[in-house]
């Protein structure tokens, strides 16, 4: 077990985001995160890995307790995450931007290995060529890229991703799938915030699903994607959800 997290809880003041959440993740495993807008799926990912100290609960992570710790301990532990709203470090180049990520990551490399690094990880992800760019250059796809040639080359044994389709167009989703899945083969276990349903449930072995901050469902995509609540949580009315389903049946 590489991941589990125990009885989450987030509030900020009066409002809880995310409220007693349980999960466990296999090594190796894609697992998918999904719910509505809002539904406190961003703030996991925050409580895991150590952005917000969580509540009340746990995380354990490869065995440690890494609940309210530091992102860094977190990365050097082997959790690596990118974000829904990308943030490269606009000013370095391509290459920089990888070198920091193996530089602070599990193995707290030195600049000549985090340079092998980087080259690595950067012809991984088809970003090789722009390697001596500036950041700030890149389009939406290619910085999203970047996000992601960052986390892999902090050596992840946990890689958190966030919205990592968002924006791209399907040509783009299609490659970014592909990438994913060669990540997975490379042993490196996997969860997944996405709002591209086809996309994630074709990817993942395994769905969980957050609405107002609680864990509603659990399971394969198929057996996801027949749950009424689901459904419900996506729709916002519960006589259309039974009526799609019955549909679905016949």
């Amino acid at each position: 077990m590489i991941l589990q997290i125990q009885n989450v809880t987030k509030r900020f003041g009066g409002l809880t985001a995310v409220k007693d959440v349980s999960f466990d993740l296999e090594e190796g495993e894609i697992l998918g995160l999904i719910g509505p807008n809002g539904a406190g799926k961003t703030t996991l990912f925050n409580c895991i890995n150590g952005v917000y100290p969580p509540t009340e609960g746990k995380v354990i992570f490869n065995g440690t307790d890494i609940t309210g710790s530091p992102t860094y301990r977190a990365s050097h532990l082997g959790l690596s995450r990118t974000h829904q709203i990308v943030r490269p470090l606009n000013e370095l180049t391509v290459r920089e931007n990888a070198v920091v990520g193996a530089c602070y990551g599990r193995e707290n490399m030195g600049l000549g290995p985090a340079n092998e690094v980087a080259e690595e990880v950067l012809k991984f992800v088809g970003l090789y060529e722009r390697i001596d760019q500036l950041a700030i250059s890149l389009n939406v796809a290619q910085k999203k890229r970047l996000e992601m040639a960052r986390a892999l080359a902090a050596r992840p044994y946990l890689l958190l991703l966030d919205e990592v389709l968002a924006g791209l167009n399907t040509a783009e989703v299609t490659s970014m799938l592909d990438t994913i899945r060669k990540i997975r083969e490379q042993g490196v276990t996997i969860i997944m915030i996405e709002h591209i349903m086809h996309a994630v449930m074709n990817l993942s072995d395994r769905i969980i699903v957050l609405n107002y901050g609680e864990l509603i469902a659990e399971g394969t995509p198929d057996e996801v994607s027949q749950n009424p609540e689901v459904i419900e949580a996506y729709l916002g009315d519960p006589d259309l959800a039974a009526r799609l389903l019955e549909e679905e049946k016949a």
